[in-house]
């Protein structure tokens, strides 16, 4: 009987991908499901954008092998998007262009990590961070935080989780399941612990830079002291609602950088050329439908805030960024319905899923066993609905 590698059976699945792979199964069979569980804009890709990538097929110019780390044009305007937005320094030769952000922490991990390297993961955190930590071997170690910090980790924490084998630390900011942003004055805190141990780094995935409702993003490696120490991760996707077109990026130490480079050289080689001439006309045009899909977000995030405020038993905090909530549901584990007990969030969502028909995602996959996780990246008239839904459902739970 043939056998998948131990490596592979081992992988835990996407959660987010699982849970959107049964609403589809529902949706399949004519139930009308709200899907919630995605981390996908519900905007289109700007027309500008789309007529950039029109236009490079029109010119055919760009149908051979882009270099792997991406045209050099493309690095060069990243190389600016990070100095004038970001105050950070990095050359085109620091920047690797990938198949989405996903790749580009792939890359990282492959290319920094030995067999039993710890890498530290702020907890709640994106389900993939895991299983890219453990495939190229290394550890996982957790520092949580909780709601009532907004589920940042603090530095004292930090602190208490470094030990010799710590090689980097992972979060991101706004941050995915939670909507939490780290302040500057956060990130300095957690930049002095960094800075006290030789040969360890910070990935810092900012790939919602864009959606932060607080005027105020900083990216780490800008702090004194940490443009050595830090790869920045980035991308299109939800900024620019680029999901489809999978472009993502770094900026990284030049070594580092090349490694990614090696890595991915063997792996996919370069990224789609016609994306990236669409991702280079989203960099070099105008913020403005960005600015127009964001403050949309936060319409949204104060009306989502206040239905789920009114439902009994759901402890909910303010995000402050991406289009995530991250609801405590712990008080309905034990309570059932008819015969059946919901044991945790995953028995929640699939409840959730069967008899509101609404999608959501178990915290446990993030890292949070207590919550769940729910994207308003949709219409008004879908939320309102979902949540009606939900708590519908969850009242008739005894």
């Amino acid at each position: 009987m043939s056998r998948l590698s131990n490596r592979i059976e081992n992988l835990a699945e996407s959660a987010t991908l699982a849970m959107a792979a049964k609403a589809r199964e529902f949706k399949e069979k004519g139930i009308n499901v709200i899907s919630l569980s995605l981390g996908e804009p519900d905007f289109k890709t700007p027309k500008h954008i789309q007529e950039g990538a029109k236009q490079a097929i029109d010119e055919g110019k760009y149908f051979a092998y882009p270099p792997v780390n991406g045209y050099l044009d493309l690095r060069k305007a990243i190389s600016e998007k990070f100095k004038n937005e970001n105050n950070l320094e990095y050359g085109p030769n620091q920047i690797v262009v990938s198949n989405g952000a996903k790749q580009s922490i792939a890359n990282i991990m492959f290319a920094l990590l030995n067999p039993g390297d710890e890498v530290i993961v702020f907890a709640p955190f994106w389900v993939s961070y895991t299983a890219l930590i453990e495939l190229a071997e290394g550890v996982p170690v957790f520092v949580e935080g909780g709601i009532e910090n907004d589920f940042k980790a603090t530095a004292a924490q930090l602190k208490e989780a470094i030990t010799d084998k710590t090689k980097a630390i992972i979060f991101s900011s706004p941050c995915n399941p939670t909507g939490s942003v780290f302040t500057k004055e956060e990130l300095t805190e957690i930049a002095e612990v960094i800075k006290e141990k030789d040969d360890l780094y910070v990935i810092s995935d900012e790939i919602y830079e864009h959606i932060n409702y607080t005027g105020a993003h900083c990216s780490i490696g800008s702090l004194p002291g940490m443009q050595d120490r830090t790869i920045t991760v980035n991308g299109f996707a939800k900024g620019f609602a680029m999901t489809g077109w999978r472009v993502g990026y770094i900026g990284a130490p030049e070594w580092i950088a090349k490694g990614a480079n090696k890595m991915q050289g063997q792996v996919t080689s370069a990224n789609c050329s016609i994306a990236q001439r669409a991702a280079l006309t989203a960099l070099t045009s105008d913020l403005g439908p960005t600015k127009e899909m964001a403050a949309e977000y936060l319409k949204r995030r104060d009306m989502v805030y206040d239905l789920l405020k009114a439902i009994p038993g759901v402890g909910v905090n303010v995000p402050k960024g991406a289009f995530y909530f991250f609801p405590d549901v712990s008080s309905y584990f034990g309570k059932k319905a008819g015969d059946k007990v919901i044991k945790d969030a995953s028995d929640l969502c699939i409840h959730i899923l069967e008899e509101a028909h609404v999608s959501l995602v178990t915290g446990q996959a993030f890292g949070a066993p207590n919550c769940v996780r729910l994207s308003y990246a949709a219409s008004e008239e879908d939320l309102r609905e979902a949540i009606k839904r939900i708590s519908e459902v969850l009242s008739k739970l005894s």
